[in-house]
């Protein structure tokens, strides 16, 4: 009989090896551990919590969508179809679930030292019950553990909201979307708060593989004339108060592959927005139309309140062979060098100064922490430094984010933690490692004589719950 390796995160993962720091560490975790999460920015599905249906079976949950998963089994050979990953032209994809789990199984140790792998331990142990590290001979009995489970009342979306101890989650959905699963949550009566945020992308990018077909679908659905720029602007005036008063949404969200901005006389931006809806714009006229979105998105965040976080630098679907068989998102994504003081500019100095807005910026450029994005945030008041995200959504990477803004951002130009995941079992996770992380830096800046301890406790209470609470206005 195989004796398998048992699965139990040590209570102290992640906190400093020094004994002094460690102890230090230990008692600012605790003291915030429990506190509820606010998941700020993500992409759950928002149908989850509408219809309050059991997640169907273990690799449809975990593997079948989350490309940290199958991006690091792809890169080993394991082609994409074995893991169930759908085809865009309907072809062969292994549809078993069991096969494909049994495929995951036998290359769990890929993940070997990555934040996935500290996912999964979490939420196999500490939310599925599961006490033994998943292998090739353990894979069906685990499977069936959790399948089985997963057909269980208290394993619904919204009683594992409830354990979880979110507070509020926000998916993302584009200016098109109805919001008929928002709608749902907020009629059902019950007491879960699911809001949207706005991302524009598909109608603010004209490089978005979407923005033809999107753009004329912007004017039928809100009545406005987006053969014009003043029609356009007010189709979008219009769906951002539609997400407002029917998403709930605090917030927009703009993934745009740089951080430029352009602030042009109106005159010149309707010229250029000519252009652009006629599909006659050159790749530099895209580039000053994106720039251009920014600063009208800042102009109309003013008005409406929502909170503006950009997610520039991202290097999407690289790779013609996944993107061209699987679409977008499938893991073909990568970071790019990005330049924020040049760029931010225009829309800094018709905006920075601004204290009724906030603007989150997020980077994927770390060489930028020390050098653009945390002194512009320690100047402007509308400025506010996003987490560490995506690529850097680690131990490391939350650690050398901590380390490089302080100094000149400090903590209060932070907006604390958020998950940014489709992955909704792994959000207790994702925030309790930030929370470590975070109570290990302050540990260790108490056992310096950096910082006071009673000040350490105030300052984890902030990063792990006040801070985000204010910066997205929940």
């Amino acid at each position: 009989m195989t004796i398998e390796a048992p699965l139990a995160p040590h209570p102290d993962r992640l906190l400093p090896a020094d004994p002094e720091t460690r102890a230090i560490a230990r008692d600012l975790y605790r003291s915030v551990k429990d506190l509820p999460i606010i998941s700020p920015h993500g992409h759950t599905d928002p149908s989850w919590f509408a219809e309050n249906q059991p997640f169907p079976d273990p690799a449809t949950l975990f593997i079948i969508p989350d490309h940290y998963i199958f991006r690091m089994l792809y890169s080993q050979g394991v082609p994409l179809e074995e893991l169930g990953v759908p085809r865009i032209d309907g072809g062969w994809t292994e549809t078993d679930t069991r096969k494909i789990w049994r495929r995951f199984a036998e290359n769990f140790h890929l993940l070997r030292g990555t934040p996935s792998r500290m996912w999964l331990d979490y939420a196999f142990h500490e939310i599925l019950g599961i006490t033994e590290r998943l292998s090739p001979t353990n894979a069906d009995r685990i499977y069936d553990q959790i399948d089985a489970q997963l057909k269980r009342p208290e394993f619904l979306p919204r009683a594992l909201f409830e354990r979880f101890g979110i507070e509020a989650i926000a998916t993302t959905e584009d200016p098109l979307d109805d919001l008929r699963h928002h709608k749902a949550v907020r009629a059902s009566g019950w007491s879960g708060r699911v809001m949207t945020a706005f991302r524009p992308d598909n109608v603010t990018d004209p490089d978005h593989p979407r923005f033809v077909e999107d753009l004329p679908m912007l004017g039928r659905i809100t009545g406005e004339d987006v053969g014009t720029w003043q029609g356009y602007l007010a189709a979008l005036r219009q769906r951002r108060r539609y997400f407002i008063e029917q998403g709930g949404a605090t917030s927009t969200d703009h993934g745009h592959p740089t951080a430029h901005t352009e602030n042009l006389p109106q005159e010149e931006a309707a010229a250029l927005y000519a252009r652009v809806a006629a599909g006659q714009a050159s790749g530099s006229d895209a580039e000053r139309f994106r720039g251009q979105m920014l600063t009208e998105m800042a102009r109309m965040s003013v008005d409406d309140g929502l909170v503006m976080q950009i997610h520039p630098g991202a290097l999407r679907s690289q790779n013609p062979a996944v993107t061209g068989t699987f679409g977008e998102a499938k893991g073909d994504d990568w970071p790019s060098p990005t330049e924020y003081v040049r760029a931010l500019k225009p829309l800094l100095n018709a905006f920075g100064n601004r204290r009724d807005l906030t603007i989150i910026l997020f980077t994927l450029d770390e060489s930028t922490y020390a050098r653009e994005i945390a002194p512009l945030a320690g100047h402007y008041p509308a400025l506010r430094i996003g987490p560490a995200w995506w690529f850097h959504d680690s131990p490391e990477g939350m650690m050398r984010f901590r380390e490089q803004v302080t100094e000149t951002g400090g903590f209060y130009n932070t907006v604390g933690f958020n998950d940014d995941t489709r992955a909704f079992f792994s959000i207790p996770a994702r925030h309790d490692l930030s929370r470590r992380v975070d109570c290990a830096y302050l540990g260790r800046l108490v056992a310096e004589h950096r910082l006071e301890r009673d000040e350490a406790f105030a300052v984890a209470k902030d990063l792990a719950y006040n801070l985000v609470k204010a910066a997205y206005r929940l």
